[in-house]
């Protein structure tokens, strides 16, 4: 008896529909600025702590208890950079994650100018990726013009070939055979006569 069937609970009931690679690099990209803002708001909240230590002398912080998150982007906002993070190729969603830290590293931005950020590297990602698609075109239309021209210059060369020995050629001496007469013939080299041996 075969134990298989007694063991089907275990199987899940239903299988998670697999997402499009626009739906994860959507996920990825918007988790990545949520943890940014929330560093942004971590360390805006140490600068604060350390500016009223240095303006008071006394160390409260311990005593301060914080909300998990007190900042948030507004849901139009959020709506319309998923929408953009949507358009993102997945082969960009990496170097967009990369040039978005840099720039955050480099400015030290609030935490309310963490999406504005976010904002222009996802332009610049577009831009790039609209430029490289534009390369690829360029390429595919230089190519194609390319192999055009090398079929037609194949059929140029096939019509023109010379056939020397063909009677379609008009040429000169034809014109000029058929005026003379055909008893009298005209050599256009000197004739060569064996001498006689003595």
């Amino acid at each position: 008896m075969a134990l298989t069937p007694w063991f089907r609970w275990n199987e899940p009931q239903f299988r998670h529909a697999q997402k499009s690679p626009a739906d994860m690099v959507t996920d990825t990209l918007m988790m990545e600025l949520s943890w940014q803002m929330k560093q942004a708001e971590k360390l805006q909240r140490e600068r604060d702590n350390e500016y009223r230590r240095l303006k008071t002398g006394v160390d409260y912080s311990w005593l301060i208890s914080y909300n998990k998150s007190s900042y948030d982007i507004t849901p139009g906002e959020r709506l319309e950079l998923e929408d953009t993070c949507s358009k993102i190729h997945p082969s960009f969603c990496g170097p967009v994650i990369l040039r978005f830290r840099q720039m955050i590293t480099e400015y030290e931005p609030e935490v309310q100018e963490v999406s504005h950020l976010f904002r222009t590297v996802l332009q610049e990602a577009l831009e790039k990726m609209k430029e490289d698609e534009e390369a690829k075109k360029l390429a595919r239309q230089w190519s194609n013009n390319k192999r055009a021209m090398s079929l037609s210059l194949t059929t140029f060369k096939s019509r023109v070939r010379i056939y020397p020995f063909s009677s379609d050629i008009k040429t000169i001496s034809e014109d000029v055979e058929r005026c003379t007469d055909s008893n009298r013939r005209v050599w256009s080299m000197p004739e060569f006569r064996q001498s006689k041996k003595l």
